[in-house]
């Protein structure tokens, strides 16, 4: 099943909802715990089981999104997750967490950045790094980072299906492909 597909009307739809009421980051964390629960194999198993009725798999998620989100779901919220379960949609939430993810980046002054990083960034680097990337981009920038020891220098950032690489290893690998040309 293509994921994009099916997760795309949800994911526009829940977009235009937290645009209305300006509730992006209660979405989002509803998306997230969606997420987490449909990549549980257990979950899936008890989602997929024939015994358990459609009201008792509905209850179970939302008390278990309740749990993980630390607060109630709002009706709106809740009858998305009704909505997922009766059209046996669960598996597309973390296609739908990415969508939504996507068209709020798109849709605001923020951007949210992933920096891979060779070793541990100090905090300095960090602020350099979001000091430059907001140049660049004109907006707010947030970043979450990752280690990768296989860069062995410098850094990849990605934001979405953007790229930009900064790494040793990709000046390396790109030194040795154009030595391999001549």
């Amino acid at each position: 099943m293509e994921f994009i597909t099916v997760s795309k009307p949800y994911a526009n739809a829940i977009f235009e909802i937290a645009e209305q009421n300006k509730s992006h980051s209660d979405w989002k964390a509803v998306l997230e715990a969606g997420a987490q629960l449909a990549n549980d194999e257990t979950m899936q198993a008890f989602i997929d089981s024939p015994s358990a009725t459609k009201t008792n798999k509905a209850d179970a998620i939302t008390g278990l999104m309740k749990s993980i989100v630390g607060r109630a779901l709002s009706a709106e919220e809740a009858a998305f997750v009704g909505l997922v379960l009766d059209n046996g949609r669960m598996s597309a939430l973390p296609s739908i967490l990415e969508l939504f993810d996507t068209k709020v980046n798109l849709s605001s002054d923020a951007k949210a950045f992933h920096v891979v990083s060779a070793y541990r960034l100090s905090a300095t680097e960090k602020k350099k790094i979001v000091s430059d990337l907001s140049d660049r981009y004109k907006a707010t920038v947030s970043i979450d980072t990752e280690i990768d020891e296989s860069l062995v220098g410098g850094v990849v950032i990605k934001e979405g299906d953007k790229v930009i690489d900064l790494s040793i290893k990709a000046r390396v690998d790109e030194l040795g492909l154009r030595l391999s040309i001549n």
